[in-house]
């Protein structure tokens, strides 16, 4: 995995450039489908980096998060040695929860010159729970105005 990310302002959405290696690769020559959620995982924490929200810092405030919904839908192969990102963007941001949508985007034969396109889409929920007593709390506001404040990434954001 490449530590370097990248904030698109374009696009409004937060990348994270990812190199397959040889473990993640199942018997049929791709990335073993279990793979994609580490690489969200990988991906929300570059996230919430970039927006200034650290996830020590949740921590450090009493918060947790906890993934209680996940779907993965698998577009095209992605296979050793790849060119791809996973691209995270925020899709929903409610009272105790929010939905980060993903999208591995893969370019085929020469990285050089080949365009992006999606191998895999997927989205994650995550709610905010305290981090002692492990029951659901609301989203802190500062991760709630950074979630908010991507320019109407969250279309669904209410209070």
């Amino acid at each position: 995995m490449s530590s370097e990310h990248t904030w698109t302002d374009d696009d409004a959405t937060y990348s994270m450039p990812v190199v397959p290696r040889y473990a993640e690769i199942d018997q049929q020559g791709v990335v073993f489908n279990g793979h994609y959620l580490t690489w969200f995982d990988e991906a929300l924490t570059g996230f919430l980096d970039h927006l200034g929200v650290t996830y020590p810092g949740l921590i450090d405030t009493g918060h947790d998060l906890q993934v209680v919904h996940s779907e993965i839908d698998y577009l095209a192969p992605v296979r050793w040695r790849d060119s791809v990102r996973v691209a995270v963007s925020c899709e929903r941001v409610g009272a105790t929860s929010f939905t980060l949508g993903f999208t591995v985007l893969r370019r085929g034969g020469d990285p050089a010159g080949a365009a992006e396109s999606p191998a895999v889409r997927g989205h994650n929920v995550y709610v905010v729970v305290s981090s002692e007593d492990w029951v659901k709390r609301p989203i802190p506001g500062v991760l709630r105005e950074a979630l908010i404040s991507l320019d109407g990434q969250a279309r669904n954001a209410h209070e």
